[in-house]
């Protein structure tokens, strides 16, 4: 096989999965942009010229290339050159053209579970980091629109999570933060006990200083 469909929507993963690949063909990597016809001929030009070593040519979104370029492509893929393979990268087998993927063998990124895990943790971070800084009324509000058990437990642990980090933080009221991180503690103990949900959250914004 000389050509290669890279489905996924993590710009490192797929990268990393490039790079895999450039190795098992013990092959170098070159990115080429490919989304108008004239972007196909200048690569036709580029490969008309002999290639001594493997070249593995990385064209990325290739979802994004218009048919017109692609169906001029398409004779790259029909007709395989000595020492040249070819990645193309989409967020969707769907996206690509049929006669496109068809000539390619597909290569799905998964996503990785550790970055999923990070970006989740950023968020909620930043959710507890805008909580901290509302005004009192701003912060009944916001807990107004919290009715599911689960999630304001989930809100509370996030708001726990938080709280105990600023603790080992530089230039911080220690105290402050040690009394909040009790006060919403104590709330995410009687929400996990069954305590109503909008009392007790309640409380905890008001206890909150």
């Amino acid at each position: 096989m000389h050509a290669y469909l890279l489905i996924g929507q993590t710009t490192d993963n797929l990268q990393q999965t490039t790079e895999n690949l450039a190795k098992k063909l013990h092959a170098k990597i070159m990115e080429f942009p490919l989304v108008k016809i004239d972007d196909v001929r200048s690569l036709n030009n580029l490969i008309r010229l002999s290639f001594n070593e493997p070249t593995l040519i990385v064209c990325q979104n290739i979802h994004e290339a218009g048919e017109e370029a692609l169906n001029a492509f398409l004779k790259n893929l029909e007709e395989p050159q000595e020492n040249i393979f070819f990645a193309l990268s989409a967020p969707s087998v769907r996206k690509v053209l049929p006669t496109i993927a068809s000539r390619c063998q597909i290569i799905k990124v998964k996503k990785s579970a550790s970055s999923d895990a990070q970006k989740l943790k950023v968020k909620s971070d930043d959710m507890a980091t805008e909580f901290m800084k509302m005004t009192t009324g701003e912060k009944l509000a916001f807990i107004d629109k919290i009715k599911d058990r689960d999630k304001a437990i989930e809100f509370a642990e996030n708001l726990v999570n938080f709280l105990h980090n600023r603790l080992h933080s530089d230039k911080i009221d220690y105290a402050k933060t040690a009394k909040n991180l009790e006060t919403v503690s104590q709330a995410l103990v009687n929400l996990k006990a069954n305590g109503n949900v909008s009392l007790q959250l309640t409380n905890m914004t008001i206890g909150l200083p």
